[in-house]
């Protein structure tokens, strides 16, 4: 069974085909554009929320976003554990929503940053990330102005402890370095999860980086995870395609040992 992706299009959105095109066409999923303006999102397994400039940017990246008639049905359905991915201005919207902790301030250079760079996988025990490896390097490019991620003390720590931090930019041998950082984004967080662990935003574009005609796959990881998080636990819990994130863990385990066969 395909999953159902749909692709939210904002005034001003410029990756929403691009993300369409991955989860239609390399995935082989059902994919849809879901305009700003509709209040449902219908039966879906997965949301994006693509790159662009949302609205012009103005005001704040991802303010007026965050007030468009869709969004009150992504918080809904992000809250009852609905899968959704913010990828650069879908990161800004996110954490405008409340959705993810923490803001997305202007880069440190008052630069637009448009690149490959190297992000580092944190955490890799994710529905996000399960196709690699913890420590595992990855190529993506970015485009924004402002990605320089910030939150407060207390908010950081518990990004730590709980391993929320997914990507952090990094050097090729994966060293945290402040010259591998493009915008000046605390601790070098590239992306970052909620607690439930089905709510991800990050800054670099991984639908930019799926496709081999582009010369960079690293991208396709992110996707290919999300596609069998919902295989297993499809096999798993055939009534629960969501899976509640606390059933996860032992889910990950085994998916991260090459013992699959617990799952069943």
């Amino acid at each position: 069974m395909k999953l159902k992706f749909g692709v939210v299009v904002f005034p001003g959105s410029n990756c929403d085909h691009d993300a369409h095109y991955v989860a239609g066409t390399i995935l082989e999923q059902e994919a849809r554009l879901i305009w700003h303006k509709e209040s449902s999102l219908g039966d879906l397994d997965v949301v994006i929320l693509p790159g662009g400039f949302s609205y012009g940017d103005y005001l704040r990246c991802g303010a007026l976003a965050r007030f468009s008639p869709i969004m009150k049905d992504v918080v809904r359905f992000a809250n009852n554990g609905g899968m959704v991915l913010g990828i650069c201005n879908g990161f800004q919207i996110l954490v405008e929503a409340g959705l993810l902790p923490g803001v997305l301030l202007r880069n440190a250079s008052l630069k637009f940053a448009c690149k490959y760079i190297n992000l580092r996988v944190e955490n890799a025990d994710t529905r996000f990330t399960s196709r690699c490896a913890k420590g595992e390097v990855l190529e993506m490019p970015i485009a924004h102005g402002d990605g320089n991620y910030f939150t407060d003390d207390e908010t950081l720590r518990r990004l730590e402890d709980n391993g929320q931090i997914v990507f952090r930019y990094c050097e090729r041998d994966g060293g945290i370095t402040d010259a591998a950082n493009p915008n000046g984004s605390l601790s070098n967080i590239a992306g970052i999860i909620n607690e439930g662990g089905n709510v991800m935003g990050m800054m670099p574009h991984p639908e930019r980086a799926s496709d081999p005609v582009l010369g960079h796959t690293d991208g396709r990881k992110v996707f290919d995870s999300l596609v069998e998080s919902f295989v297993l636990a499809r096999a798993t819990s055939p009534k629960d395609s969501a899976c509640p994130p606390k059933r996860f863990g032992r889910v990950w385990q085994a998916l991260s040992s090459g013992h699959q066969s617990q799952l069943v």
